[in-house]
């Protein structure tokens, strides 16, 4: 018997796995639609047409890829055996998330206004590159990974009493005692 985390989990994933499969269908549909309304000479077979169909591939597999794994599985019975991967995950997977819309922008931004586009696909491996050189470059670099840590002494946090009686002890009032720490 699952608990009421997996099965929150899980009913997540069986919405966001609908919500793929709509987004897949409305701008595959869209881009082809405005496609064969509006730029009826982008539908000849060109280099441009295999860059476009090759998108089509990508969003598949990817799409392919989030569904298996956040699908959940179920018994015969219809008990909750797995709830499958959490698909709202950070890392790999909202990165996932991040290719499919910006795919699907650049299809359906393609279709409708032209195929300058698709420059804004450029953004994936740019942030690959910032987000890998963040990774690498304090090892490369010999510098520490946030800048100016060793600088600044911590902090120990302060309530507003212990604020009001550290000012009391700095003015020397005779109501406030000083204890020497150990």
């Amino acid at each position: 018997m699952a608990n009421a985390s997996a099965k929150k989990t899980a009913a997540q994933n069986e919405k966001t796995i609908k919500n793929i499969q709509l987004g897949m269908l409305v701008a595959s549909l869209l881009s082809i639609l405005l496609r064969l309304l509006f730029r009826r000479n982008t539908l000849t077979l060109s280099f441009r047409t295999l860059l476009t169909s090759s998108t089509y591939l990508i969003t598949f597999y990817i799409s392919r890829f989030l569904t298996n794994v956040g699908t959940p599985k179920r018994s015969a019975s219809g008990d909750l055996l797995s709830a499958g991967d959490d698909l709202s995950q950070a890392g790999m997977t909202e990165y996932l998330f991040d290719i499919l819309y910006i795919t699907w922008g650049c299809q359906v931004g393609s279709a409708a206004v032209g195929d300058w586009v698709w420059w804004s696909y450029a953004v994936i491996p740019l942030y690959a590159g910032y987000r890998g050189y963040n990774l690498v470059s304090p090892f490369l670099l010999g510098r520490p990974a946030a800048a100016g840590a060793d600088d600044v002494p911590p902090v120990e946090p302060t309530s507003k009493r212990q604020e009001k009686l550290r000012k009391r002890n700095e003015r020397g009032d005779p109501r406030v005692k000083t204890q020497q720490r150990k």
